[in-house]
């Protein structure tokens, strides 16, 4: 299995330097102008969306046409997300608008999913909308070897996570919970980097044939599912440098770690399912106080079972 992965990694891990644009506006042309759409999911993240939105306009949308649409799927902001979006040159559209005959339920994979009802890109690209100091390279970088190399149908974005200043010190929640359960479990993807990065690309043809954890758990669900849907060699991963984001606290990472579990127990053939459930403490007037969280267990099926998404499709 390791000669597998180290195979893996010399013929699908590259640099973002390694398609420079003029090579993906060719490779696109030739592939008869294959359509790009990026998805911001967001959830008061008024104080970053806008800046991202700006650069994928200037220099995906304008500078170059790579990116066909840019779409922000607000998830219930209390903040100016989406009217800072929309300003910067987004089409904002709320979580709750898309498919309003199945209710909505608070999550990231929820809005993930919801959002192939509402673009038209061959290619989708999700970016998370917390990054600061974002550069075209995550959307470009993805998106590349969709363009240039038809085999490939999911790519993952690599990067450094620093943490307060420490190089490689974000992304707690991959490395000891994220990364165990792959090599354990998964060997076959234990030479991802960033198993659970928020930024990737991939074919709707694949997105559309797979079920979508609707919280934490939905980039290793999707990942751990593209596997045994089109194989290893159809998976790569692209470094794009560096990545800065809001990080959370150490109960918000409890909550997480408990629903990448699950969604990996989900993934298993053997052993019992764990407690759909969380408990956690603080500490109050008069000791520490529990709080039981439930952790998210439901999943959206394959956006081609739904019905409105087929007849959209079809039109």
């Amino acid at each position: 299995m390791l000669e597998e992965v180290e195979r893996w990694l010399t013929r699908r891990s590259w640099s973002a330097d390694d398609r420079p644009l003029d090579r993906l506006l060719d490779a696109r042309n030739e592939a008869h102008g294959s359509r790009v759409s990026v998805v911001l999911p967001a959830l008061n993240e008024a104080e970053t969306v806008g800046d991202i939105v700006t650069t994928i306009r200037r220099e995906l949308m304008e500078k170059v046409r790579l990116v066909d649409e840019l779409v922000v799927i607000d998830s219930g902001s209390t903040d100016a997300t989406g009217e800072v979006a929309r300003r910067a040159g987004a089409r904002v559209v709320h979580r709750d608008a898309i498919l309003p005959r199945i209710p909505a339920v608070p999550g990231k994979g929820e809005v993930l999913w919801r959002s192939l009802l509402v673009t038209s890109g061959d290619i989708v690209c999700f970016i998370d909308a917390d990054l600061k100091d974002f550069s075209a390279d995550f959307v470009s970088g993805t998106v590349g070897p969709l363009l240039t190399d038809p085999p490939v149908q999911f790519v993952k974005a690599m990067y450094d996570r620093p943490l307060d200043g420490t190089t490689a010190q974000g992304g707690r929640v991959t490395e000891m919970v994220a990364r165990p359960l792959l090599n354990l479990h998964w060997p076959q993807l234990a030479g991802f980097v960033q198993p659970l990065g928020g930024e990737y690309a991939v074919r709707r043809s694949l997105l559309e044939r797979l079920p979508f954890p609707v919280g934490y758990g939905v980039e290793l669900g999707l990942l751990v599912d593209s596997l045994h849907t089109v194989g290893l060699d159809a998976l790569a991963q692209v470094d794009v440098g560096v990545r800065k984001h809001r990080h959370q606290d150490g109960q918000a990472l409890g909550r997480m770690a408990a629903t990448i579990y699950r969604t990996a127990q989900l993934r298993l053939s053997r052993g019992p399912l764990v407690r759909p459930s969380i408990t956690q403490f603080e500490r109050g007037e008069h000791g520490f106080v529990p709080h039981t969280y439930p952790v998210d267990t439901e999943e959206r099926p394959p956006m081609c079972e739904i019905e409105e998404y087929v007849s959209r499709r079809a039109a």
